[in-house]
């Protein structure tokens, strides 16, 4: 058994998961179906699961990891509350690890290892959280010291997006690959990198910050780059792409279904942006159209330097697919390289709204 902690600005959440081994059955549940709709097999782990096949620059074939399968049996969520410092979620935390290992330990069955996952900057060699942005007064925290000296067990920490990549490759879309990709595209854009079947976490754990890759010299913002890949392919980038393609059309005289007027530009987001284009409002539609552009830029650059077998994306991407894609797919096949392209598979995270559950037991896996 192992147990994990999901750290957040808002939330936290303390889990426990069951290992066993066995082998995986691609033949119950449409993994195909999953990735393409942005649903979930989620409930499938642990029992059968497959390796999402959709969304492919290429029709490669499936790899099944057949090494082991994990259930999560227990879940705790509460409040962060950064308010009231980090001692007050840490002690809670401590809490309900205690009470899980009470609850389920035995005499024979015992918890092996403890995996954290948490926003960064952190240092994962170390086990210190380092002040990250949403976590105000969490300065410098030997997280990991904290809780082998208190609970006995191991404790290792990964950064969010070095996390769900360990998830989406030990337990979904890119199980049983080699070199892995894994981009966030949620409030922010980061990766976690897999290579030759190995994290790659760079000389200080700073790997994979790919949302600060400049694409343009001007554009929307990302943590302080106008024109990054965070800043075009975001939650807060499509928000600011809307905002301003939105008053143009406003000061033109055009009306907008999401918008009435100027005062409604700020509370524009990127799920009000791809409802309207679902509903075939033309200017959210060429403002995901833009976004899936830059998309397709940022993958072409991953794609031609790590020479992946899959890129997994999760967040956005998942939930907007057919909006973004075709425009992303337009421009990957003009300017990738042509032997990196053919054999890279690009598809939705398969773990969807648990990746986090499941990221945090991927980190204790180790």
């Amino acid at each position: 058994m192992i147990l994990g902690v999901d750290i957040g600005g808002t939330k936290c959440a303390v889990i426990a998961g069951r290992v066993y081994s066995g082998s995986i059955d691609d033949t119950t549940g449409n993994a195909s179906s999953n990735s393409n709709t942005g649903n979930t097999a989620s409930d499938a782990i642990g029992k059968t699961a497959g390796a999402a096949r959709g969304n492919a620059v290429n029709d490669a074939p499936c790899k099944i990891n057949s090494a082991f399968n994990v259930e999560i049996i227990d879940k705790r969520v509460f409040p962060t509350e950064t308010r009231r410092g980090p001692g007050h979620a840490i002690n809670r935390i401590m809490e309900d690890l205690s009470l899980m290992m009470q609850k389920y330990e035995t005499g024979t069955r015992k918890f092996k290892a403890i995996g954290i996952s948490c926003g960064g900057p952190l240092d994962s060699k170390k086990g210190i959280i380092m002040s990250p942005p949403n976590l105000y007064g969490w300065d410098n925290i030997e997280i990991t010291d904290m809780i082998e000296k208190r609970l006995g067990i191991k404790a290792r920490l990964q950064n969010d997006a070095n996390a769900c990549a360990l998830a989406e490759w030990r337990f979904g879309a890119s199980r049983g690959y080699e070199n892995v990709i894994f981009l966030t595209f949620g409030t922010g854009m980061g990766a976690g990198l897999i290579i030759n079947g190995q994290l790659y976490e760079g000389a200080n754990g700073m790997a994979g910050e790919v949302g600060h890759v400049r694409l343009e010299k001007h554009g929307p913002v990302g943590y302080g780059k106008a024109g990054s890949f965070e800043g075009f392919c975001s939650g807060g980038g499509i928000a600011q792409l809307a905002r301003v393609r939105t008053l143009e059309a406003l000061q033109a005289g055009k009306s907008v279904s999401f918008c009435k007027g100027i005062e409604e530009l700020g509370s524009l987001d990127a799920k009000i942006i791809a409802d309207a284009a679902k509903q075939g409002d033309e200017l959210a539609i060429e403002i995901y159209k833009e976004c899936g552009r830059y998309l397709g830029m940022g993958l072409s650059i991953l794609i031609d330097i790590l020479n992946p077998e899959i890129i997994v994306i999760g967040s956005i991407f998942s939930r907007s697919r057919d909006l973004l894609w075709p425009w992303a797919q337009e421009v990957i096949k003009r300017e990738s390289l042509a032997l990196s392209r053919e054999v890279c598979k690009i598809v939705s995270a398969l773990l969807g709204d648990k990746i986090g559950d499941y990221a945090s037991l991927a980190v204790a896996l180790g």
